[in-house]
């Protein structure tokens, strides 16, 4: 079945990714929107698992400051140009991570992160920013959420630290 214009308009926006992706992931899922969507979530990340091994030196610190100014957080987010860090895509990945931390309030970026003598009293899911269930979307974490950037922006991205300041804390 090949997909309509109108289709794969919707799934481009939706999605972000490209028209040929978008035209081929329609192509495979018969035309069944959510099912494309699952074909280009998948082709992420694969596309993610390829480029994690290269280096991500370029990127931005963000802040973020929640309203009322008690609560702020400051997140490092790197990628492999400056060129990818200066895209509204990639800023808006970086304000959502630091939303992200000021609002649950991690303790480290990844599971390897966590020290050997706590590995066993704390859930990773609660403790760590990268399977934290993002608060935009808690069907996703927010690995979930670095991978669909990484597949769309076509470069390794990574959290490489981050830090919570709250009043009174």
């Amino acid at each position: 079945m090949e997909p309509t214009l109108d289709t794969i308009k919707e799934l481009r926006e939706a999605t972000g990714a490209g028209v040929m992706d978008c035209k081929r992931a329609l192509q495979e899922a018969n035309g069944d929107i959510e099912k494309a969507k699952d074909i280009l979530k998948e082709k992420g990340m694969k596309i993610a698992a390829k480029k994690s091994d290269r280096a991500a030196n370029e990127g931005m610190v963000h802040s973020y400051i929640h309203s009322g100014g008690r609560v702020g957080a400051l997140v490092e987010l790197n990628c492999e140009t400056d060129f990818v860090a200066r895209t509204d895509d990639f800023k808006a990945l970086a304000h959502g991570i630091a939303m992200q931390v000021a609002a649950m309030s991690p303790q480290y970026v990844d599971e390897g992160d966590i020290p050997e003598n706590l590995k066993d009293k704390a859930d990773p899911r609660e403790v760590t920013l990268m399977q934290q269930a993002f608060i935009k979307d808690p069907s996703l974490s927010v690995q979930d959420m670095v991978n669909e950037a990484i597949g769309k922006m076509g470069e390794n991205i990574k959290v490489r630290r981050f830090i919570r300041f709250a009043l009174g804390e």
